[in-house]
């Protein structure tokens, strides 16, 4: 029997799949706790049409994040911190302060997709990667200038 999983189910299958099973184990646990219907022409259609526009979403998400990746790529951005009389900066550049002059700029970037490797203390010029989507990044020239 073919049936539509409305839950994950260990080892048989994810939501949204459907699969072939035994009529018994179809019957008397999946379609019983819930876990799955049976799948008619009319279920295999519309689950067919969701996947469907679900892959089209990806899609245009994927592409939008590669614009973005264009745009960002080579980008400056400029932060000024306060350095003490030795030299030493008082803080550290952080992921949420470059987020934040990205968001000045228009883009707008979670301070959790700024790879920054080690804290930003001193002044200079950075290179930070941003993860805009899965597999789709841009990097960003961060100047910091003393105050």
């Amino acid at each position: 029997m073919k049936v539509l999983l409305l839950k994950d189910v260990k080892s048989v299958g994810k939501k949204g799949e459907i699969i072939e099973v035994n009529d018994g184990y179809a019957r008397n646990f999946l379609i019983k706790k819930g876990l799955a219907q049976q799948a008619t022409a009319g279920v295999i259609n519309e689950t067919n049409q969701k996947n469907a526009a679900l892959a089209r979403q990806k899609q245009k998400e994927y592409e939008d994040a590669v614009a973005t990746a264009k745009e960002l790529d080579g980008k400056a951005i400029s932060i000024v911190i306060k350095f003490g009389d030795n030299g030493k900066s008082f803080g550290a550049v952080t992921s949420k302060e470059i987020s934040g002059e990205l968001a000045k700029m228009g883009y707008d970037i979670d301070k959790k997709k700024i790879n920054l490797k080690d804290s930003i203390k001193t002044a200079g010029v950075f290179d930070v990667e941003i993860k805009v989507y899965t597999n789709v990044s841009a990097t960003v020239r961060v100047e910091v200038k003393p105050e």
